[in-house]
């Protein structure tokens, strides 16, 4: 597991504001601050191909239910969860963003804890 996530300011400021109007559990307000507490802030053309961010495809196997998943982040007006393509403030999306590649995350899903572990992240362009 990588020691600090890697967002881009951009990233760091749209989650920020995102606590702020409380639209998250208390359990996932406690992980987010503490990881942007310590996150690695980088511009956009900075951050590694591997990182996952908005507008990147992501592959994650959810260890907990036993499946694996093909996702794509996207900016919140772009949102089509019938298409695979979450929003970067979906709970899946806050869950992994600035973990990059072979990173296994223990998170508190609104439905429990769950371990998801990120097995490819790829560039994506709509």
């Amino acid at each position: 597991m990588s020691e600090n996530i890697i967002l881009t300011t951009g990233i760091y400021d749209i989650i920020k504001d995102h606590l702020r109007r409380k639209k998250v559990t208390i359990e996932e307000e406690n992980r987010l601050l503490a990881e942007l507490k310590g996150a690695r802030q980088v511009r956009r053309k900075d951050l590694p191909a591997e990182v996952v961010t908005v507008n990147r495809k992501v592959i994650i196997k959810d260890h907990t239910q036993d499946k694996e998943e093909e996702l794509i982040f996207v900016p919140v007006a772009e949102a089509r969860p019938r298409k695979k393509k979450y929003s970067i403030l979906s709970d899946i999306a806050l869950a992994t963003v600035g973990y990059k590649e072979g990173d296994v995350i223990e998170w508190p899903f609104r439905d429990g804890e769950r371990k998801i572990e990120i097995i490819k992240v790829e560039s994506w362009a709509n």
